[in-house]
């Protein structure tokens, strides 16, 4: 090899290494980001909140909306409802555009702290792509809300700020007795009081200790967020997963893509939340939901924590995405802890 090629190797070799090295450095970058999230400043009587719709049409829930905001003004707060959030566009709460901009206004207003949504059922995906998130991402503000709002938690972990997965507005279509507990915890959470959670062990659980960041949300909506952007990170994590109106094959299935995918393989602990109105087939799939669960991560040792009150029912208790938690399953009681 003579002189010149001898540089052109060298030349070639140190652009190849300068590459790969910040390629690592960026992927470092990464990791560091998702496991020291922005915290939103907690609430404080006479802030603004706003309760806006990102998805499902809210048809014949005025009076649910209405305790909504009734409770949140209870507790000090001031409350404006999105101008589009009655809207009917079929199965929408309006156009994707009118979802859009109650959701930028919204977000963009440096006098509300908060934005709460109406309610779940699909649409949030389809207007993810349209929000300006820039001015959010310099001053956070607390986004609330479970189901169809997973996409947006998801979105929004990936930028580095914590959310909120609790009740939302169509919550008050529930009665407020049977209800109070989520509504207490929504509220202890939005003014930074400390939350802890201890539950009856379920004869399920896989037993054990893990400490991670909190991610996740609905099943079905964190599948869809795969191969995109809002795909989440769930290495070192500990995962919450929740579902609604499922068969089990459905369940299995997504589980199964999961696994595949590499959700489980660097998991620190798994949380089930609610299983609701799991839909019988005409064959029968021969074991529990949470046997499935079992089987589907059973070459991995994280614990495993089932029925924990957060989901499509009416106990549905707040947790904060993107908090460093510890679970501790023990044999009568199992301890979810927000660290810091």
């Amino acid at each position: 090899m003579n002189s010149k090629h001898l540089l052109q190797w060298i030349i070639v070799f140190f652009l190849l290494s300068n590459f790969t090295g910040n390629s690592q450095k960026k992927k470092d970058a990464l990791v560091k980001k998702t496991m020291e999230l922005k915290r939103p400043k907690y609430l404080q009587k006479g802030d603004t909140i706003a309760i806006v719709a990102t998805a499902g049409i809210l048809k014949n829930k005025e009076e649910a909306i209405a305790k909504a905001k009734a409770t949140a003004e209870s507790w000090g707060l001031h409350v404006i409802i999105g101008k589009n959030i009655f809207n009917q566009n079929h199965h929408f709460a309006g156009t994707d555009k009118e979802r859009t901009n109650d959701f930028q206004k919204a977000l963009d207003d440096p006098n509300i702290k908060a934005i709460w949504g109406a309610r779940g059922g699909y649409g949030s995906v389809r207007i993810l792509d349209k929000i300006n998130f820039e001015k959010f991402k310099q001053q956070p503000k607390w986004i609330i809300g479970y189901s169809d709002v997973t996409a947006i938690h998801s979105h929004i972990h990936n930028m580095g700020i914590e959310t909120i997965h609790g009740m939302m507005g169509t919550s008050f279509d529930f009665d407020l007795e049977e209800n109070k507990e989520s509504i207490e915890t929504l509220r202890k959470t939005l003014f930074g009081e400390k939350m802890k959670y201890e539950i009856t062990t379920s004869k399920y659980n896989r037993k054990g200790k893990a400490k991670g960041q909190l991610v996740g949300g609905n099943l079905t909506i964190l599948l869809t967020m795969l191969g995109s952007e809002s795909q989440l990170n769930t290495k070192d994590k500990i995962l919450f997963i929740e579902e609604i109106g499922e068969y089990k094959y459905h369940i299995d299935r997504m589980l199964q893509s999961f696994k595949r995918a590499g959700y489980f393989d660097n998991l620190k602990g798994l949380i089930i939340g609610d299983m609701s109105n799991i839909k019988k087939n005409t064959t029968k799939w021969g074991s529990t939901i949470e046997q499935l669960i079992l089987d589907a991560v059973s070459e991995y040792d994280f614990p495993v924590v089932f029925d924990f009150p957060a989901g499509h029912e009416i106990d549905n208790r707040a947790l904060l995405l993107g908090r460093e938690v510890e679970i501790l399953s023990k044999k009568s009681k199992t301890y979810l802890d927000f660290t810091k």
